[in-house]
C-alpha cells in the first residue's frame, strides 16, 4: 500500500524536497533518490555505448564495401528487398518490447538504406551504373524549327513562346494542351510550350499528368509575369466604360481595382486574349479587357490603366518540351517522377537519396495514380545536371527502389 505523501513529510525537509514534488514525483521516488546514479555516471555510459556503435557502424559500412565490390564483379543489383525485409523481421525479434522492436527496425533500415547509398556509389565511381539515356548538347536547337504553344494568338503562352523562341520563329497553336504533346510526339512540332504552374493559382495538373504518357521531355523553361491591364481601343477613355471582358482568374487579381468602378460590368471569358481580340474586333469604345500588354499590341488596343492586379509576385511559369531526349551541358534544374511502394517510410527512403547526396530539392507535388485508390504519384525539381556524379548516384538509388521512376528532363 502506498503511503500517504503528506504523512511522510518531515516539516524541516519540505523545503529540501519541495522541487521533487513540483514535478510531480513522490516519496517512494525520493526515498530511492540517493542510490541512483548520477546523471554524469548515466551520460558517460551512454558516451561509451555510443562509441561502440559507432566502430561497429564503421565495420558494417566496410563490409558493405566489400559486398559493392562483389556485386560490382558479379553483375549483382544493389537493392534486394526480400532479403532486408527478412532481416529486418529478424532483428525486431532480439528485442525485448515492442518499443524496442520498433525502434530496432527503424534503426537498421537506416543502416540499411546508408550501406546501399554507398553501394550505388562505388557501382558509379567503378563505372558501372550503366548511361543516363540523355545527350548532352550545348543548346537546343533554335533553327529550321516549328513550335506549338496551347492557347490563342496574344495569350500568356504566346507571349511566353516568343520569349524563349524570338518573334520570328515558325509556330502554331492548338485547343488542348494534349494536342500540342502529340504534335512533338508525331513530329509535327518540334518543341512545345506548356503551362506548368502559376505562382497564386498552382500547377497545372493535366500538364504533370501527360508528361507521364508522352515520351516527351523538358528542355528549358520561361517564367512570364502576369501583369494584367485594362485594355480597350485606340481613343477610348475610361469614363466611356461599361463592359470588361477577361478570364474569370484574370478577373480575381484585379478584383481590387475593378471594384472601384461599379458601374462596369464584368463578364468572364474563356481566356484573356479572346477577350481582348473580342474588344478589338467589335469596335465599341464602351468595351474592355483585362489582358497584358503583350495581347495590347498584338490586337492593337491601347493599355487604359496598367497594372491593375494586387499581387506583384504573380507569374506563370512555362516548360518547353521536346520529343528527344537532350540536355543542356549548363542545365541546373532535373525534373523526376516515380511511384513508391504502398508502405510506411516508401517516400521518407526515396527523399533520404537527396539527402545524402547532398541535393537541393525545391518541389514536390503528388497526383493521384489513375485505377489506383489512395495511391499517388510524386514529382520533384530538384538542383544538379545528368553529369553530376551526386545526380548520377541519386537517381541511380531512387530508380532502383522507387517503381517506373522517369527522368522528366534536366534544363
Amino acid at each position: 500500500m502506498k503511503r500517504n505523501i503528506r504523512s511522510s513529510i518531515q516539516p524541516d525537509k519540505v523545503a529540501d524536497i519541495s522541487p521533487v514534488f513540483r514535478t510531480g514525483i513522490g516519496s517512494d521516488f525520493y526515498g530511492e533518490y540517493d542510490s541512483m546514479k548520477d546523471l554524469q555516471e548515466l551520460r558517460q555510459e551512454i558516451d561509451d555505448v555510443d562509441r561502440q556503435i559507432t566502430e561497429l557502424f564503421e565495420r558494417r559500412m566496410d563490409i558493405s564495401e566489400e559486398v559493392a565490390r562483389y556485386k560490382i564483379a558479379n553483375g549483382r543489383k544493389v537493392f534486394d528487398k526480400e532479403r532486408e525485409q527478412s532481416k529486418l523481421e529478424t532483428l525486431g525479434g532480439m528485442a525485448h518490447s515492442d518499443f524496442n522492436r520498433h525502434g530496432v527496425q527503424e534503426l537498421f533500415s537506416q543502416i540499411m538504406s546508408m550501406s546501399r547509398k554507398l553501394q550505388y556509389q562505388l557501382l558509379e565511381e567503378n563505372g558501372a551504373a550503366g548511361r543516363l539515356p540523355f545527350i548532352a548538347v550545348d543548346d537546343i536547337d533554335r533553327s529550321n524549327i516549328r513550335v506549338v504553344y496551347q492557347g490563342v494568338e496574344g495569350a500568356y503562352s504566346h507571349m511566353a513562346m516568343r520569349e524563349y523562341f524570338g518573334k520570328d520563329v515558325n509556330c502554331f497553336h492548338v485547343r488542348k494542351f494534349r494536342d500540342a504533346m502529340e504534335a512533338i510526339a508525331e513530329g509535327s512540332a518540334d518543341y512545345a510550350v506548356l503551362p506548368i504552374e502559376n505562382s497564386s493559382a498552382g500547377i497545372v495538373a493535366d500538364n504533370y499528368d501527360l508528361l507521364v504518357n508522352f515520351e516527351n521531355y523538358i528542355v528549358g523553361e520561361q517564367i512570364v509575369k502576369c501583369e494584367h491591364a485594362l485594355l480597350g481601343l485606340p481613343g477610348a477613355k475610361l469614363g466611356d466604360i461599361r463592359r470588361v471582358y477577361s478570364h474569370q482568374q484574370a478577373l480575381s487579381q484585379c478584383e481590387e481595382y475593378l471594384y472601384r468602378h461599379p458601374e462596369w460590368q464584368l463578364i468572364p471569358f474563356d481566356n484573356t486574349a479572346r477577350a481582348a481580340k473580342k474588344v478589338a474586333e467589335d469596335g465599341d469604345t464602351t468595351q474592355a479587357a483585362v489582358g497584358s500588354a503583350f495581347a495590347a499590341e498584338y490586337f492593337g488596343l491601347e493599355i487604359l490603366e496598367e497594372k491593375i492586379y494586387y499581387n506583384e509576385a504573380n507569374s506563370t511559369r512555362f516548360i518547353v518540351v521536346t520529343n528527344q531526349r537532350v540536355f543542356r551541358r549548363d542545365a541546373k534544374k532535373i525534373s523526376i517522377c516515380f511511384e513508391v511502394p504502398h508502405s510506411s517510410g516508401s517516400l521518407y527512403n526515396i527523399l533520404s537519396h537527396f539527402i545524402y547526396n547532398n541535393l537541393n530539392m525545391n518541389k514536390i507535388e503528388s497526383r493521384p495514380i489513375p485505377g489506383r485508390n489512395w495511391e499517388y504519384r510524386f514529382f520533384i525539381d530538384f538542383d544538379g545536371n545528368l553529369m553530376d556524379g551526386a545526380v548520377k548516384n541519386a537517381l541511380r538509388g531512387i530508380r532502383e527502389e522507387a517503381i517506373n521512376m522517369k527522368i522528366l528532363g534536366n534544363y
